[in-house]
């Protein structure tokens, strides 16, 4: 294990892989594992609480650790809901899927956007969490898919950008590539990068806002 005085002389691309290991084998939510940045997790609480979305769909959910955080959040502004939509949510426990404000939704995101849709009322403010694959054809589709739900103002966030921008792994083009394209095509939205305040972030070009 690595301590931070005596690992002053790291550079970014040395600390960022040790920050992915303990992500991706040790973080846990509530006793629930979760892989997901803290650091933009805090950024992600910030923004609920600035935008108080009445709907927050998350696509990609694995064990359900960020799901239960997301509505946790939820359940202390007295306001909003979690739709949670994965492949399979096999690895999801009783704990995240007891939770009142948690609706999960088995199956590829694409396809069961009618499902999800139709818990999602008209005049709702949606935030959208896309953590699926990171291919970029996935991340693309789902962004064209699902943009639709959001009002102006409202956020889109596309996850793991990072792959091939400070880590080296997972696919390639993928979401970095896939929010680059998105927004070239779709006037609609920009890439707000003041999101990513604390330097670091699992999400660099992720966090789209609509216009």
């Amino acid at each position: 294990m690595a301590y931070m005085e005596e690992s002053l002389h790291l550079t970014l691309g040395q600390i960022i892989p040790l920050m992915q290991q303990r992500i991706m084998n040790e973080s846990t939510y509530f006793g629930v594992k979760t892989w997901k940045s803290p650091i933009d997790f805090w950024i992600y609480q910030e923004m609920i609480y600035e935008l108080k979305p009445d709907v927050i769909v998350e696509i990609g959910n694995h064990s359900g650790g960020s799901t239960l955080a997301l509505a946790h959040i939820c359940d202390l502004l007295g306001n909003g809901r979690v739709i949670g939509l994965d492949i399979s949510h096999a690895a999801v426990g009783k704990t995240v899927k007891a939770h009142k404000r948690i609706t999960l939704i088995e199956g590829d995101a694409c396809a069961n956007f009618d499902r999800a849709a139709k818990l999602i009322k008209p005049e709702d403010h949606i935030l959208v969490i896309e953590d699926s694959s990171h291919t970029f054809e996935n991340t693309l589709a789902v962004l064209e898919t699902y943009s639709p739900l959001i009002k102006p103002g409202g956020y889109f966030i596309v996850e793991d950008g990072i792959c091939h921008h400070g880590l080296n792994g997972g696919p390639s083009p993928g979401p970095y590539e896939a929010a680059e394209a998105f927004v070239a095509r779709n006037n609609s939205f920009v890439i707000d990068r003041s999101r990513e305040a604390f330097l670091i972030t699992w999400n660099p070009k992720g966090y789209l806002r609509r216009l």
